[in-house]
This record gives structure tokens, sequence and C-alpha cells, in this order.
């Protein structure tokens, strides 16, 4: 099968995860080594996920068919954890390679696009300085990759949609959290998520924001990412 979702593969290394001059737990700033991971492009859009859908006999979202919404290269909104896992698990099945989602060091790693201590992903430059940032985000998303690239060839990190990760979520994880591939805590009740939201007040986040969610909400500003090994 071809993989819809296009990869761009990471060479992993060491990074300075999380901010001093952030919330409590994006504190203490401390230092991560990643294995070397290839993680999509862009968040999942419709046309990715319809092909999971048309194959596996779920349900649409509600907002599929929504001006705003439901152009092929939106990216998917309102889905919940367990419907981004299944996604990654029908994929793996597809294609005879293991996906899944980003893990929270994993993906911030990959918005930080190798610059390092930079807020954003582009560098400290607030997100009302970018070109064109009054007009985006009126009613919707965007389509996904119309926004900048980062340093690693990403887009829409920390933009558009907020982007479901593996972890658990944990507020004080960062105090006692692994220095290799950590994976966040082994059990909880909210799962984590990152990246910035179309329909909330700060649009665009930071790369050391960190939210969390009940695994069973679908929102419409939620969607995802995936990744996997680099073969």
């Amino acid at each position: 099968m071809r993989i819809l979702t296009e990869l761009i593969g990471l060479p992993g290394g060491e990074f300075e995860m999380g901010q001093e001059n952030g919330r409590e737990d994006e504190r203490p700033v401390h230092r991560v080594t990643l294995a070397p991971f290839a993680i999509s492009r862009c968040p999942v859009v419709n046309l990715d996920y319809d092909a999971f859908l048309n194959a596996t006999g779920r349900a649409r979202s509600e907002y599929r068919g929504r001006d705003g919404f439901s152009d092929p290269r939106h990216p998917v909104v309102a889905v919940n954890w367990f419907d981004a896992v299944a996604f990654c698990n029908w994929l793996s099945q597809q294609s005879g390679r293991r996906f899944r989602l980003p893990t929270e060091a994993e993906w911030e790693y990959a918005a930080r696009g190798g610059l390092r201590g930079a807020d954003y992903p582009w560098g400290a430059e607030p997100p009302s300085t970018r070109p064109g940032y009054a007009g985006r985000w009126r009613q919707g998303p965007e389509l996904a990759g119309t926004g900048n690239a980062n340093g690693f060839g990403l887009y829409d990190m920390c933009e558009n949609v907020k982007e479901w990760c593996a972890d658990w979520y944990g507020a004080r994880y960062y105090c006692d959290s692994p220095g290799e591939n950590p994976k966040g805590p082994a059990r909880g009740t909210r799962r984590s998520a990152r990246g910035g939201s179309w329909r909330l007040q700060v649009k665009v986040a930071r790369c050391a924001a960190r939210s969390s969610l009940s695994p069973t909400f679908r929102y419409a500003d939620f969607g995802f990412r995936v990744v996997c090994a680099v073969e």
C-alpha cells in the first residue's frame, strides 16, 4: 500500500525540553536524548483519514461534512485519542511499518526544528509578526501545509490544530523524567496533547507548551500526526 502520509526522517539526538519561564508543568528544563524517528510532515488530513474510514467502516467525524473542515487537505478533527491510535494501527497493518503517536518529547523536538531555546518553531518573534497572521483561522483550521515549514521541513507545528501525543499526562513528570526516550507516566486519566488551536484566543502555542484532555473526548480543534522508526 502507498503510505498517504508523507514522512520526514529526523536524526534524533539531544535537546533541552521545557521552558523555565513557561508554566509550572514545563519545568524544569531537562536534557533529553531521542533515537532517530520519522514524523509526518503535516497533521493527518481528511484524505488520509478517509482511506482508513473506508477500509474499516468507522464513522466519520461530525465535522467532516461542514464548510471549513471538509477539504481533503484539511487536518482531520474531532477524533479522540483512541481514534488516532486506531488509525496508527491500521496504517501499520497496511504498510508493514509500525506507526504510532509521537511522544511529547518527540513532538517538542520536532517542533523546535533544530533551534535551541526558541519559543516558537521559527524563533523568538511573536506569532502576530508572521505574514498573514491576522487573516488565518477565522472559522476553522487552515489547509495543512499552507503555513511556513520549520527547520526540519515540518508544517503546522504549534498551530492549526492541537495534536494528540502517546503519553499519559503528568503535571510533574519533568521532575523525574528519564533522560533517554521518555514516554510519559505509566498511568493517568488524561492524554497529552501539543500545539496551537484555530479556535483558541492564543492560536499559536510555544514549542514547550503542554496540554491534556480525556482520551475519550472529540473536539473540533484536535487532530494528530504520526511517527514511526527510521528504517
